[in-house]
């Protein structure tokens, strides 16, 4: 036991007779580690990008709902009226009339 730990150590399994086997396994051991440390890059940033694109469509919908509550406010009747009188135009007191066209046929 004492004396394989030793040639580990050393490294004789790498330039004994039989030392290709070993470094077809150590280079497949390196790529299946590479190949797995990119993915986590990967997967890491998508994470990252998710939680950019979440927190930018939560700032647009809030200011949709800003947009939406003064377009709200600016239809209201009372507003439009406010801002005629800042214009100088008043509401008429005579109320519409209906206006019928006749076809000559």
């Amino acid at each position: 036991m004492k004396r394989s730990i030793y040639n580990i150590l050393k490294g004789t399994f790498l330039v004994s007779d039989d030392a290709f086997k070993n470094w077809r396994m150590i280079l497949f051991i390196s790529v299946l580690a590479i190949v797995m440390i990119a993915s986590s890059h990967s997967a890491d940033r998508k994470v990252h990008l998710i939680a950019k694109l979440n927190n930018e469509v939560k700032e647009l919908r809030s200011a949709f709902v800003e947009g939406r509550g003064k377009l709200m406010q600016l239809k209201k009747e009372s507003t439009v009226e406010i801002k005629m009188k800042e214009k100088g135009i008043v509401l008429s007191e005579i109320p519409p009339t209906k206006i019928k066209v006749k076809s000559k046929n």
